[in-house]
């Protein structure tokens, strides 16, 4: 525990507490404005058509990438 030696210490460190505790508080307002943006239905909607489009190029590619192997297996086998 601190000890102080005089009022001037004691209202320094109580501003500066004040001051923190703001941040705090501005800290989890942007917290909360980023959780109900990421929440909305925009962003849902939109990350949602996100994962579809990456998962259709990669079925896409390997599709392609099984399509070769298919080829070049059935020439071996003539």
């Amino acid at each position: 525990m601190r000890v102080y030696s005089s009022f001037q210490e004691i209202d320094k460190d109580l501003k500066i507490l004040k001051l923190q505790t703001e941040i705090d508080k501005e800290e989890i307002k942007l917290s909360l404005d980023q959780t109900k943006e990421s929440l909305s239905a925009k962003s849902l909607f939109s990350n949602m058509m996100g994962s579809l489009a990456q998962k259709a190029l990669v079925l896409k590619a390997v599709s392609k990438i099984m399509g070769v192997k298919n080829i070049i297996t059935s020439n071996r086998s003539k």
